[in-house]
């Protein structure tokens, strides 16, 4: 069993640190939690927030493009129930950079909304409780 105090990063590589790292910052209320540069040819930022066991980390390498994202379900969904959390949510996400798009897979269109960052990758913010 794993403990509850286990910590999940989600590690991914991007062609634009600085700008993700704002992106996602401002689009989701995230903060920098930890960086570095020039180590090994990566350098990298991990933005979460404090009150989550989960982070993220967004990768660049020096002599390396990472491109964008392979397909269009490359997701983080991030289930907010509350109505008012859910529209400054939506509110924020909309004003940092994210594009709004039509989700690839339809489920997410019912009750919630898609937006994907510089790379390709997406994020959707879905109103309703979380399914487990």
């Amino acid at each position: 069993m794993i403990s509850r105090n286990i910590v999940m990063r989600v590690g991914r590589p991007t062609d634009h640190l600085e700008e993700i790292t704002k992106m996602y910052t401002e689009g989701l209320g995230f903060e920098i939690i930890g960086g570095f540069d020039n180590h090994g040819d990566f350098s990298g930022r991990m933005v979460g927030h404090p009150k989550h066991h989960f982070h993220l980390e967004f990768t660049t390498h020096s002599k390396e493009k990472a491109g964008r994202a392979p397909t269009l379900e490359n997701l983080l969904v991030f289930y907010l129930p509350d109505d008012d959390e859910y529209a400054i949510a939506i509110e924020r996400i909309s004003n940092s950079g994210f594009k709004k798009v039509k989700s690839f897979n339809p489920y997410w269109e019912g009750g919630g909304q898609t937006f994907e960052d510089l790379d390709g990758y997406r994020v959707v913010l879905s109103n309703a409780e979380s399914p487990f």
